[in-house]
């Protein structure tokens, strides 16, 4: 099911348009652990909003993340956790040691009051038990809510209020570089104005002096060891909310997308394992923050579905200088390497000797998500981390999409500088011109997708309506991304940048 030709793309993505029910249907039923099948692969459409995959499923993420590996895969390592601080020691955390740890935290939660449906923010620096308290929500069917750690007290306050958030999870502070953020202060004064919040959970990362309101804030070290290490994993429905994440808030007030258990699990696991054409026993890094879906789905959900190694960084390019990341690739020996094109250029400006310096021949295959690559950032990439010898693999895909859209499959694909190239199996882009007319052949007009896919967003939390406005009423039935792009003969895109609607 997963391609490893060009010619199996090929295949894979007529079927995945000639008959999308079957073609999801086979993987989903082949490639995880359910608790009950669906009744239907795919209901509803885009005209009405209401699309669902997989109805009448049951399952749960974690166990399809850990639980299904502790029996072939249980002393492998899950997360190998590099630290701000080079001169410290990495953390090597085994599939056993992450399902130990998570059923600990899910039952702290649960301790503290939380249960299925509840929504619980998390405020959290990229330390293991960010991975912890995201995975513990989703075994106890709690919502997660994460919010990056470089955020303001107002921005926290708004996604605290937005969701009616029962528990926040955070710490006194947190290492970024040469900085630190006194998280735990910004928390204190976002909860002035948050009356759902009821106890607050506090990691001791950095050690600096906080106040803890007496009745509502609780040391993780305190409540932690008290907790057991077995928790039953919830019984979800496939379309039963898993996280609701907020965009940045760049075009207005930020949107609380829901991304639903079943659909979600099923594309970031297809997407992970065909983009990076993932191998067995490899390391795989992406530099992302958890706070952004890409740390969601391409740090935790895919990589862990997959039973991969996955890198969590809590550095920065920059510190102590720019080789930092060729100094963790060349430690861990990393094999896929995905980053944004924003630390590419800023790395670029330094030194080539950064790179040099560093055993970097481990990896095999590059990637970029966030934004088009431009063509002086990629040819730097391309020769001096890649040595000509690593596909870069340039990703377009949104928070609201879940996971990744288009893009080259590592390896298989012809890939063209600035170039997303081909949409993914399953996913049916199309062109619009400004009269809403479809561009067929090469062209250039609005990126629309015409057809659903398992791990798009359901709703904007509390606000349906303004989802529809948003998102499905520049053209009815099809899903409107905000963005523009090229096509060449060939059916490849390149992202052009944000358009407004006509």
């Amino acid at each position: 099911m997963i391609p490893t030709n060009f010619e199996e793309y090929q295949k894979a993505y007529q079927e995945s348009i000639d008959n999308p029910e079957l073609f999801w249907g086979d993987f989903a039923k082949g490639e995880f652990s359910w608790k009950k099948s669906w009744d239907k692969v795919l209901s509803g459409d885009m005209a009405s909003g209401n699309v669902k995959w997989f109805e009448g499923a049951e399952l749960n993420i974690t166990e399809n993340c850990i639980d299904r590996h502790l029996a072939t895969k249980g002393k492998h390592t899950a997360i190998i956790f590099e630290p701000n601080d080079h001169t410290e020691e990495a953390l090597h955390i085994s599939y056993n040691e992450l399902a130990k740890n998570v059923n600990k935290t899910a039952n702290m939660l649960k301790s503290m009051g939380a249960k299925k449906g509840d929504r619980i923010c998390i405020y959290m620096p990229m330390v293991p038990e960010l991975a912890y308290a995201v995975l513990a929500c989703a075994r106890i069917g709690a919502i997660h809510s994460v919010v990056f750690a470089g955020f303001s007290a107002k921005s926290l306050s708004d996604r605290i209020n937005d969701g009616t958030c029962a528990i926040l999870i955070t710490a006194d502070a947190g290492f970024r570089g040469e900085k630190m953020t006194d998280l735990k202060p910004i928390a204190d004064e976002a909860l002035e104005s948050c009356p759902s919040v009821e106890k607050v959970i506090v990691l001791n990362r950095t050690n600096t002096p906080i106040e803890m309101k007496s009745g509502r804030d609780f040391w993780w070290h305190d409540e932690f060891p008290k907790s057991n290490d077995f928790c039953e994993a919830e019984t979800m429905k496939a379309e039963d909310t898993l996280f609701v994440l907020y965009t940045s808030g760049s075009t207005g007030q930020p949107k609380g997308m829901v991304h639903t258990c079943g659909g979600y699990m099923v594309n970031a696991n297809y997407t992970f394992r065909s983009v990076f054409q993932y191998k067995e026993g490899e390391v795989y890094w992406c530099t992302a923050d958890i706070g952004w879906v890409t740390g969601h789905s391409y740090i935790l959900y895919g990589p862990l579905s997959a039973g991969a190694t996955t890198v969590m960084f809590e550095g920065i390019p920059h510190s102590p200088d720019a080789g930092r990341f060729w100094e963790v690739v060349e430690k861990h020996k990393v094999n896929i390497f995905y980053t944004a094109p924003t630390a590419i250029r800023s790395l670029e400006k330094a030194d080539v000797d950064f790179v040099n310096r560093h055993d970097v021949s481990s990896l095999r295959v590059l990637g970029t998500v966030g934004e088009p690559i431009n063509q002086e950032a990629w040819d730097w990439y391309d020769k001096h981390v890649g040595k000509h010898n690593c596909p870069i693999v340039d990703t377009w895909w949104q928070t609201e999409t879940g996971c990744i859209m288009i893009s080259p499959l590592a390896g298989i694909t012809e890939t063209i500088p600035t170039f997303a190239t081909l949409p993914l199996p399953g996913i049916q882009p199309c062109l619009r011109d400004e009269l809403g007319n479809e561009i067929e052949g090469a062209g250039e007009g609005r990126l629309f997708m015409k057809y659903p896919w398992p791990s798009m967003a359901r709703t904007i939390y509390g606000n349906h309506e303004r989802y529809m406005d948003t998102y499905f009423s520049t053209f009815k039935g099809n899903y409107f991304t905000g963005d523009g792009a090229k096509r060449d003969a060939n059916g490849n895109y390149r992202i052009t940048g944000r358009v407004t609607m006509w």
